[in-house]
């Protein structure tokens, strides 16, 4: 019989967005947790996240008294000259939101320290959101390749005899090994991808002004939701297909007037190409190592470009959202959250 444990609070505290997720008493096994997800930019507005950080504990019904697991990738921001600065900005941000609630920061070692220790070892907690998701997938799935592909950024991670093998640990070391390749489903700009692109009457080279993201290319191929655009548009103007087509006009120094739907058809189609074929490459230097894996898990919120990139990499392919619903697009934070939940209620009596 499963043990009543109270609620955990798994969370993801990013530098452009803020995830939750909360789970009641001992889970036993993967569940679908509640979720909640903002875009909040820490570097525009720092003094927010304490309000933030309660006003989502409020959309998940928290009453006080629930215990937080806390991951964060927020460091990173150019916000912090350090992430020893950033990680303890996040953690006395959540002292602040959650005074005399119980908080227990995530490692990349896969373990829970308090917030002191955190704040003692900086590193170990730093970007430690996939290290999260992966350890929770490698509850199920023995032998894996976890692709996560979020608004920014892509994480690879193998699990194999149930192990999370990864080879790095610090973002740095995750780009040397493939573990992490910096392109998401939204903010990557255009000219990060392409050099160039074809146009009518030959190839052109690219802008390199921001006039354009991976969103709006996705966007105006159908392959993202407009209430997936979770990012300023490099414009300002909606985000929306007409003005993600101009957004991609732009790229190559044009408007709506001078290029017609065929010639943005082509420009989204390279840039997304593109990226799929970063994917790829990231893919095939993990696999390298473990080759005998032959399946990939994959989630986040552009999981279908996770799952393309898979496919052409020769992996079968399972949605994460098959086991944790629409929470699986806030994976690190679900999984946080399933993990303390996990370990508080220790093992069957």
């Amino acid at each position: 019989m499963a043990r009543d444990h109270g609620a955990v609070i798994g969370w993801d505290v990013g530098g452009v967005n803020t995830k939750a997720a909360i789970v009641v008493g001992a889970p036993g096994s993967p569940i679908a947790p509640r979720a909640v997800s903002v875009p909040y930019e820490i570097q525009r507005e720092p003094s927010a996240l304490v309000a933030t950080l309660r006003r989502l504990a409020n959309e998940l019904g928290a009453g006080g008294g629930e215990r937080h697991a806390v991951t964060m990738t927020a460091e990173l921001s150019q916000l912090f000259r350090t992430k020893r600065e950033g990680v303890r900005f996040v953690l006395d941000a959540f002292d602040a939101a959650f005074e005399g609630e119980q908080i227990q920061v995530y490692t990349v070692n896969g373990a829970f320290i308090s917030p002191e220790e955190a704040r003692r070892r900086p590193l170990e907690v730093a970007a430690s959101n996939w290290a999260a998701t992966a350890m929770l997938v490698s509850r199920f799935e023995r032998n894996a390749i976890l692709i996560d592909t979020g608004t920014t950024t892509t994480d690879i991670i193998p699990i194999e005899d149930g192990c999370v093998v990864a080879v790095g640990r610090t973002d740095p070391e995750r780009l040397v090994t493939g573990e992490l390749v910096y392109t998401g489903a939204v903010r990557t700009p255009a000219e990060a991808l392409v050099a160039d692109v074809r146009l009518p009457g030959g190839t052109a080279g690219v802008s390199a002004e921001g006039f354009a993201l991976i969103g709006d290319a996705l966007l105006w191929l159908g392959r993202l939701h407009e209430t997936d655009y979770a990012a300023p548009t490099p414009d300002g103007r909606p985000a929306e297909r007409e003005f993600a087509g101009e957004r991609l006009a732009r790229f190559v120094c044009a408007d709506r007037e001078i290029l017609d739907a065929s010639a943005i058809d082509a420009i989204a189609l390279e840039l997304a190409e593109a990226q799929i074929g970063r994917i790829v490459a990231g893919i095939d230097r993990v696999r390298s190592r473990r080759p005998a894996i032959g399946r990939a898990v994959v989630t986040g919120l552009g999981d279908f470009v996770a799952a393309e990139a898979a496919r052409r990499a020769g992996l079968s392919v399972v949605a994460l959202s098959d086991r944790l619903g629409s929470a699986a697009r806030t994976a690190p934070a679900a999984a946080v959250a399933w993990l303390l939940a996990d370990a508080v209620a220790g093992p069957p009596a």
